[in-house]
């Protein structure tokens, strides 16, 4: 099944299309649930504090667990962002675009981003969330 019968994106008519993200995705397949991923390695340590650093290495991990199960970043449908710095996050836009089409290309699905107070590891900067939808078989 291709990404195109796999996916319906979802733009209302009249609506000025959204940049960067998609309002909505209608999806059929196999729903792959991603626990929030942060910017450290398989090893669980941080190679780095920069927030693009560690977005980056959090959408790799991302990337990683979807190879487990057979999925690859275009069968994402939604991404739920967790910063710790919006300020840091919005005067970075173009590094931080770099760095997402590094590793998901110009996919670009559903997204939210929420600034929090805090995150459960001290040196994380970003937490993402990913559901993806893996085509059937046959």
């Amino acid at each position: 099944m291709t990404q195109q019968a796999l996916f319906k994106f979802l733009q209302p008519e009249g609506w000025k299309p959204a940049s960067g993200y998609a309002n909505g995705i209608m999806a059929e397949g196999m729903p792959i649930f991603l626990g929030g991923q942060i910017g450290w390695n398989a090893q669980q340590e941080f190679e780095s504090d920069d927030l693009v650093d560690q977005i980056k290495q959090t959408l790799e991990n991302i990337r990683t667990i979807l190879t487990a199960a057979g999925a690859e970043p275009h069968h994402v449908v939604r991404l739920t962002w967790y910063v710790t710095d919006k300020k840091d996050y919005t005067s970075r836009l173009r590094e931080v675009g770099r760095a997402y089409r590094a590793v998901f290309g110009k996919h670009f699905p559903s997204m939210t981003m929420v600034q929090v107070a805090d995150l459960v590891e001290e040196r994380a900067k970003v937490e993402i969330e990913a559901t993806a939808v893996l085509p059937r078989a046959g």
